[in-house]
């Protein structure tokens, strides 16, 4: 015998044959039950860590990193802020843009949108556009040309293609009388892009931008500059810090985690329900570990009184039942982090084969944008699942370890 009695004692209880299987089983099922609890919330979270960079990069991919602009909506000297930005550490890419909300039409057909103007030769550094056209290109735009690029959704709800003529109307305010009057203006569509976000392709226009000064009635001036950073992550807190910096009290730097937060948000709080509900199959699979351990220290009564009678401590009958619950709890958790990880890294191949055996499709290409289940498997989520599912087993085994060691030898024997 090369290791602690106790530990001697709790394996040959856990190998040894009872007399009472339904012991057995409820031990087995508690097993099997941890190990398919920890195995489900690993490659749940996988999933959702998998949608949540999905979306950060579609959505991304049509906003920059960060933006400045002012209060009132015009920056004026935004050539020289164009150039500050570009000294600034870890800004890889900086273009002015002007922003407008405006309803485009075709004959009966009406849509609102949000109108951005842009630079076509410095946009790709601050997006993807040019990877998501679907018709056209960004060159395309040509300033005094008219030309717009619309995201697929927009151009289905307004029932054109490219080619066709839209009108596009913004409201302008009169500050003297303090009506509204709209200001219209033909554009012929040149492009269509589809990025799979409902926010770009069912709403979002692109036009050159002296088109788009000219017809909000900006001269030279701008709406702001996106930004793009080395570092996604980086990237608010460097964007708030350099316009600190400029020492320009109307200046307001804004970036991707409060534009999209949002989404961000109906994730995490998505992610922690799942947690949490996942967290409690686990629970209740290590809590049965405590049935089987008190009908076992009810079947060992005696067996744990002949133990105490050659000298075994208290201390030592809770260490042993302890020691025997915790090899059940860790045996399950080891196999549902070894049965996660292998269905979390093989998502994309184990999931076709389902769908080829029931029948079905998880994600039909006709309904969603996303085809695949996405899979981002992280350290960190494993080893805290892994962590919480070893302490609730061991916490399990704390009651009837010390029911076992509250059995007195003289009573237990007395009929024996």
């Amino acid at each position: 015998m090369f290791y602690p009695l106790e530990v001697f004692v709790g394996l040959r209880y856990l190998r040894a044959r009872r007399r009472n299987h339904f012991v057995s089983f409820i031990s087995m099922a508690s097993l099997l039950g941890i190990a398919l609890g920890v195995a489900a919330l690993i490659v749940v979270l996988s999933v959702m860590n998998g949608f949540e960079g999905e979306l950060r990069h579609r959505l991304l991919s049509m906003t920059s990193h960060a933006s400045v602009s002012t209060d009132d909506g015009k920056l004026d000297n935004w050539q020289q802020l164009m150039k500050q930005a570009g000294e600034a550490p870890s800004v890889v890419a900086a273009a002015p843009y002007v922003a407008l909300e405006a309803m485009l039409s075709r004959g009966s057909d009406l849509a609102p949108a949000r109108v951005r103007g842009i630079d076509p030769a410095l946009e790709t550094g601050v997006s993807q556009i040019d990877e998501h056209m679907l018709l056209g290109t960004l060159p395309g735009l040509q300033a005094g040309k008219r030309k717009v690029i619309l995201g697929r959704a927009l151009a289905i709800t307004l029932g054109v293609n490219a080619g066709d003529g839209v009108t596009l109307m913004v409201p302008q305010g009169n500050a003297i009388t303090g009506s509204v009057t709209p200001r219209l203006a033909r554009f012929v569509v040149s492009g269509i892009f589809e990025v799979g976000l409902q926010d770009h392709d069912g709403t979002l226009a692109l036009i050159h931008i002296d088109d788009a000064r000219s017809i909000a009635g900006l001269g030279d001036s701008v709406t702001g500059i996106r930004l793009q950073y080395e570092d996604i992550f980086q990237a608010p807190r460097m964007a708030g810090e350099w316009v600190s910096s400029l020492g320009d009290p109307s200046l307001v730097a804004r970036d991707w985690s409060v534009e999209n937060a949002s989404y961000f948000r109906a994730i995490g709080i998505e992610k922690t329900m799942m947690s949490l509900i996942l967290m409690l199959v686990v629970a209740v699979a290590a809590f049965n570990i405590v049935s089987s351990l008190v009908m076992l220290v009810s079947e060992k009564k005696t067996d744990i009184a002949i133990l105490r009678t050659v000298g075994l401590s208290p201390a030592s009958v809770v260490r042993t039942f302890m020691i025997q619950g915790a090899i059940l709890g860790w045996a399950g958790t080891l196999l549902g982090v070894g049965l996660g990880v292998a269905l979390a890294t093989n998502l994309n191949t184990v999931v076709p084969v389902l769908e080829q055996m029931f029948g079905f499709e998880v994600f039909p290409a006709s309904v969603y944008y996303i085809t695949e289940l996405p899979s981002d498997l992280r350290s960190a989520d494993v080893l805290w699942i892994g962590g919480t599912a070893l302490v609730l087993t061991l916490l399990a085994t704390i009651y009837p370890a010390r029911r076992a060691a509250a059995v007195e030898p003289a009573e237990a024997l007395r009929y024996e």
